[in-house]
């Protein structure tokens, strides 16, 4: 196991390229960082520090170990608060957590013997990097690719619309069917949220799958970008409830519900939910 204090003095002496330098800013004796240095050297049979009579630079090894220093740091101060207090670590995809589960969470937070909730809000795929890395104990995703040691529960099922701005004539449409949406361009958000495996799953057969005019990174850029003319899109019905009730968008349902996102809760399957996790669960489920 490396010692994550030696991980700590590595990282001081790096940035502040000296063993003085280091030894000021961590409030600890030279002595003492050129000891947990000369230890992590030996536990990784490796030199990770060059030095000379001006500065010191990392060694190949050291910057090939750099970016794990930052997580084995983070998870072990989660570790310690985690234990010191009562707190949840939630992630969610940026259009669930954006438009949909702060509410749930505020609503959570104001019963009495609520744990603290730490949330974070982070693009589909980052979200679920997170939780396989143990930085999260709880996600709310869009899109999640069944793995060993996981465990997923059905949030809620989230219709996709058909968005347009109001000077467009299609708005005005009652629904909208997949026939008519595989002849439209549509401007595309988010990547890694499952969109586009939904879309290839339903336009099979005669159906062709709608063609991808623009592709802007986020839901708020494409309601943007909709709003000014540009095209049309698909978004999910929670996204756009303000812009529809201010009159900004016109949100079309698709026929028959034909498309619709599975939102899910993953939990880990070796660390089943304790009781402040499971309470969380059951007011989410408890929401919808």
């Amino acid at each position: 196991m490396l010692n994550p204090q030696w991980l700590k003095t590595l990282r001081a002496v790096i940035a502040e390229k000296g063993f003085q330098a280091a030894a000021e800013t961590l409030s600890i004796s030279q002595p003492t960082v050129s000891l947990h240095i000369s230890k992590l050297e030996q536990q990784l049979g490796v030199a990770l520090i060059n030095r000379n009579k001006t500065a010191c630079h990392p060694t190949e090894a050291a910057k090939r170990l750099m970016p794990f220093i930052d997580s084995i740091l983070n998870l072990n101060q989660q570790a310690i608060e985690a234990i010191a207090k009562d707190s949840i670590r939630v992630g969610a995809s940026s259009n669930i957590g954006i438009y949909m589960l702060q509410p749930p969470i505020s609503a959570y937070l104001d019963k009495q013997g609520a744990s603290h909730i730490e949330l974070m809000i982070d693009n589909n795929p980052n979200i679920v990097r997170k939780m396989v890395n143990f930085e999260l104990d709880i996600a709310v995703v869009e899109w999640w690719q069944p793995e060993a040691g996981f465990i997923t529960k059905l949030w809620k099922v989230e219709p996709l619309v058909f968005i347009t701005s109001p000077q467009n004539s299609l708005g005005k449409l009652k629904e909208i069917s997949l026939e008519q949406l595989q002849h439209f361009s549509l401007i595309g958000g988010e990547i890694g949220t499952g969109t586009g495996r939904i879309l290839s799953e339903k336009f099979t057969g005669h159906l062709k799958v709608p063609r991808t005019s623009m592709q802007l990174g986020s839901t708020e850029a494409v309601k943007q970008a909709v709003k000014a003319g540009m095209g049309v899109s698909l978004v999910p019905a929670s996204s756009v409830i303000d812009e529809v009730t201010q009159g900004s968008l016109c949100a079309v349902p698709v026929a028959q519900g034909a498309l619709s996102k599975s939102l899910m809760i993953v939990m880990r399957e070796s660390n089943q939910p304790n009781r402040s996790q499971q309470n969380f669960i059951n007011h989410l489920n408890s929401s919808i």
